[in-house]
């Protein structure tokens, strides 16, 4: 089975009314969360209709209200530019949680639309905040949540500044890989879900040139590339391209 068709059993399964069925309960819940607190939890999400590509779940300045966990599907996150123009901050996957952009202004410092067919939980902001005051575990999970999304943000400026476009596809690739081994799906064979032109726009680098590079990855066996499905031929070279030839070691960034 191909990881399209994993995607497609994924939101499937995904269709569930209650956090509980929910197999990616251990990704975006805290573990130590019990069932009765679950519960009051499970009370206060909302869960709308599905998102089709090119929905906006949000928009930049919008009144912040809720945050979201993304149930299945995935999502772009980006800002406009003073010219009009549009800057891709982030991709979000099953698990994951977007929204959190607004907690300071109260207000979304960023649009967030979907890249395919995409469901969300809405959490509302107000109802979750008394629900932390009495749940220490649920806290602790948002305040690390949190913590990521500034990790997030150092690790861009991390890969914008890698001197060669070569290394900042590579820790892309191998960011989204991790990503998708949280997931409990293969991290050798995925599906992109952004374009090539998102890809581009989120790395600072021209489309050609991301074009490019992934034909030349898939000349030298280091990937194989189907469309948008993506299988790692080669994590060693890859690793090796992403932090420079003479690096000890590989640790790929996340990206999103």
């Amino acid at each position: 089975m191909t990881d399209s068709s994993n995607s497609t059993v994924l939101f499937r399964h995904q269709n569930v009314n209650h956090c509980a069925e929910c197999s990616l309960n251990p990704i975006c819940l805290p573990v130590a969360i019990d069932p009765e607190e679950l519960d009051r939890l499970d009370a206060i999400i909302q869960r709308s209709r599905p998102l089709h590509r090119g929905d906006h779940l949000y928009w930049e300045e919008t009144p912040f209200e809720a945050i979201y966990a993304v149930k299945a599907g995935a999502l772009k996150a980006y800002t406009t530019t003073d010219s009009g123009e549009e800057q891709v901050t982030g991709f979000y996957l099953a698990g994951e949680v977007v929204g959190m952009d607004g907690i300071h202004t109260e207000q979304h410092m960023s649009s967030a639309v979907a890249l395919e067919t995409t469901s969300v939980c809405e959490i509302p902001f107000d109802r979750l905040q008394e629900l932390t005051q009495n749940i220490p575990g649920l806290q602790n999970h948002f305040f690390k949540l949190m913590s990521r999304e500034i990790q997030a943000d150092q690790q861009l400026m991390l890969l914008l500044s890698k001197k060669t476009a070569e290394s900042r596809i590579a820790s892309m690739l191998l960011s989204l890989a991790e990503r998708y081994k949280r997931r409990r799906l293969s991290d050798q064979r995925f599906r992109l879900p952004m374009s090539r032109s998102d890809i581009g726009n989120y790395l600072g680098l021209a489309v050609e040139t991301v074009s490019r590079i992934f034909t030349r990855f898939q000349n030298q066996n280091i990937l194989s590339v189907e469309g948008k499905e993506v299988t790692i031929l080669d994590r060693d070279s890859l690793c090796k391209i992403s932090v420079g030839q003479d690096e000890p070691s590989c640790k790929p960034a996340r990206t999103g």
